[in-house]
């Protein structure tokens, strides 16, 4: 049996990925596995090592990243803290029969592209640039990115284009028809509806 296709999400910061997401998982408990990237950076409150993330330092990245196979699917760095997406953490999904879903940005797309792991790519995108502006907070540095991974989206790279806009309720009946009709096996069986003849 071939390996379940894993789930590419990406979309600018602020357009709401995660709250489509956590509804997609909620609809569906038993279907998905987030994928839990290794970082750099320190654990904040709450956080516990191997679920929120495996927390690494520097050198155990550096070390993880020379590997002669390829241990990250992707990597990249935000903030002066490194973070990457082991291949083993898709694998894990997988074993359990799971449909492995990965949050990632444009270079992080472009890398899963490079591999071997028949992905399914959505793209979350606002309505507008003006939308997202609104809903951003530290605009300035966000903004720049966000322009970029829009124009990405428009090379047709993503295999679906959600706008999350006025409505989420559509925008999340468009990723759970994308998700239903990519992996039907997760779809809830279908009530037969009973017929009765009068005699």
């Amino acid at each position: 049996m071939s390996a379940i296709s894993p789930l590419v999400i990406s979309g600018p910061s602020g357009v709401g990925k995660s709250t489509l997401l956590k509804r997609l998982f909620a609809k569906y408990p038993n279907s998905f596995a987030f994928s839990v990237s290794h970082t750099t950076r320190g654990p904040r409150p709450g956080e516990e090592d191997g679920k929120a993330y495996f927390f690494v330092t520097r050198e155990k990245f550096d070390e993880l990243l020379a590997q002669e196979v390829p241990f990250f699917i992707e990597h990249a760095e935000f903030g002066g803290n490194h973070y990457g997406t082991s291949f083993q953490t898709v694998k894990n999904a997988q074993d359990q029969g799971k449909i492995c879903v990965l949050d990632v940005e444009m270079k992080g797309v472009q890398a899963i592209k490079k591999t071997n792991l028949n992905a399914k790519f959505i793209f979350i995108r606002p309505p507008s640039i003006q939308d997202l502006e609104k809903r951003l907070e530290s605009l300035a540095k966000r903004l720049g990115a966000a322009q970029s991974e829009l124009d990405y989206a428009e090379t047709g790279a993503h295999d679906k284009v959600v706008v999350n806009g006025d409505s989420e309720e559509k925008a999340f009946e468009e990723l759970e028809a994308f998700v239903l009709a990519t992996w039907p096996q997760i779809a809830p069986p279908t009530k037969k509806s009973k017929t009765c003849t009068i005699l």
